[in-house]
């Protein structure tokens, strides 16, 4: 979980006060992302920029960093049982710092030099989850050379964020063990991705945390995002799944069933048994018909 690192009181009223003479800023919008720069804004106004964000994910990209930004991240009412937030910065992140808004103060989220990292996600608490207020202060630049502060947001339920490896990485349902039948049937119903495929390869990144496993796909359920895709000089189906690197994924034989979630445009691993041992688990549970929902049989 970040650390809360307040400002100091009379900086936060300064700021909050500038915040009257500011509106909406003007940019590629779509409700869901922005996009921006510090130089349309006129020079020499003090007003803090707002910008409202109405959807669970999106991103935001600001150019050339000046003065202040305000993000006001807002929900529609049926996503209300969001309680966590996610920032995950760009790998070229530059120019600004992100804070939230809490009870009258700014909590420091991500610092100019967090935010250059790779791979690196912060979350936090969401105490109002219909509107959680975000703060990018551009840093002091001699210069006018390129910088862009951009990141990707998602807020998540407390169930999606729950468990041990929140703090390391709070994006991850994994759990390194292997699913009961009741997970796995609604794995097959609720996951953002469902393939059947066979490991192509596996590789470790003991820095962060993470390994990834190459998927050859034989065929794609459903997938939110376009992660599984042909390859143009194959043909061959394939596509990568992130996991944790304490699960310690080894290449195996046979054919599995991957299942999980999407995250910040990546694929994270859930339940993935046998492919064999899921068709068995599935034609049981509809026999008795206590399959939560119907899955496409070969």
């Amino acid at each position: 979980m970040v650390a809360a690192r307040p400002w100091p009181w009379p900086c936060l009223l300064a700021l909050l006060l500038l915040l009257a003479g500011g509106g909406q800023r003007p940019g590629a919008a779509d409700s869901c992302s922005w996009r921006g720069s510090g130089l349309s804004w006129e020079p020499h106004s003090r007003a803090v920029e707002q910008v409202h964000l109405r959807c669970t994910e999106g991103s935001l990209e600001w150019m050339y960093p000046a003065r202040a930004l305000r993000v006001v991240l807002e929900p529609s009412l049926s996503s209300a049982r969001h309680t966590t937030v996610c920032i995950k910065p760009a790998s070229d992140f530059q120019g600004a710092s992100i804070y939230v808004e809490r009870a009258g103060q700014l909590h420091l989220v991500v610092s100019e030099a967090e935010g250059a990292q790779p791979h690196h996600v912060s979350c936090f608490s969401a105490h109002t989850p219909q509107r959680v207020a975000l703060f990018l202060q551009a840093s002091p630049q001699r210069d006018i050379s390129r910088r862009m502060a951009s990141f990707q947001h998602e807020l998540l339920s407390n169930q999606s964020a729950a468990g041990p490896d929140f703090k390391k990485m709070a994006l991850v349902e994994a759990m390194c063990r292997p699913c009961d039948n009741v997970e796995l049937l609604m794995a097959i119903c609720s996951s953002d991705f469902v393939v059947k495929g066979s490991i192509r390869n596996v590789s470790h990144d003991s820095e962060n945390h993470m390994s990834q496993v190459d998927v050859s796909v034989q065929k794609v359920y459903r997938q939110k995002n376009r992660i599984f895709q042909q390859d143009e000089t194959s043909g061959e189906w394939r596509g990568p799944i992130q996991t944790l690197l304490q699960c310690k994924v080894k290449k195996g034989g046979g054919v599995f069933l991957f299942t999980g979630n999407e995250h910040f445009g990546e694929a994270w691993l859930g339940c993935a048994p046998r492919f064999k041992d899921f068709m068995f688990i599935y034609r049981a549970a509809r026999e008795r018909g206590v399959n939560p929902c119907e899955f496409q049989l070969d």
